[in-house]
């Protein structure tokens, strides 16, 4: 019997770190590929800040696709310029109710606030936590509490121009 997954994207996040570390975009499609030859996934979340454009439309959509259950807060812009849109809470939230249900927990996030969530799980749930994470931009403190920690690198990069 194949062990049971939840996963879960900090789509912001990975975008992010993705783009500054290697001037490149995130592979969804070979990251599903990937986890899904470690076991079952029963549960996939991605959490995303909704600006209403469709060119993100479309991106949400092939999301759903590959079998991710889309999560969407809005995009609030300050009026001191600045941006809100964090969905720490809520993923933190979801991964420690799936952990009960799963024998993993993925996390593609390299934020070092889920540190205490990875302790957490893996204490209360005796549930393996694996985090995904650009290394120069992942936090030590996320590393060291994971069970285990995937670098991102090809072949989980892609170029500007196809998805």
């Amino acid at each position: 019997m194949s062990p049971k997954i939840a996963l879960f994207v900090d789509v912001q996040n990975i975008y992010y770190t993705v783009r500054q570390a290697y001037r490149a975009q995130f592979n969804y499609t070979e990251f599903w590929k990937e986890v899904s030859q470690k076991g079952e996934i029963v549960a996939a979340y991605a959490y995303a800040i909704d600006r209403g454009d469709p060119k993100q439309r479309s991106f949400q959509n092939f999301l759903k696709q590959l079998g991710f259950e889309v999560k969407l807060k809005p995009y609030i812009q300050r009026s001191d310029g600045s941006a809100k849109g964090d969905w720490d809470v809520g993923i933190a939230l979801d991964a420690y109710e799936a952990a009960s249900e799963v024998d993993t927990v993925v996390l593609a996030s390299g934020d070092g606030d889920f540190d205490l969530l990875a302790l957490k799980v893996r204490a209360r749930f005796d549930t393996r936590f694996e985090v995904y994470g650009v290394p120069s931009l992942t936090a030590n403190s996320i590393i060291d509490a994971a069970s285990h920690f995937n670098p991102i690198y090809e072949p989980l990069l892609m170029n500007q121009q196809s998805r």
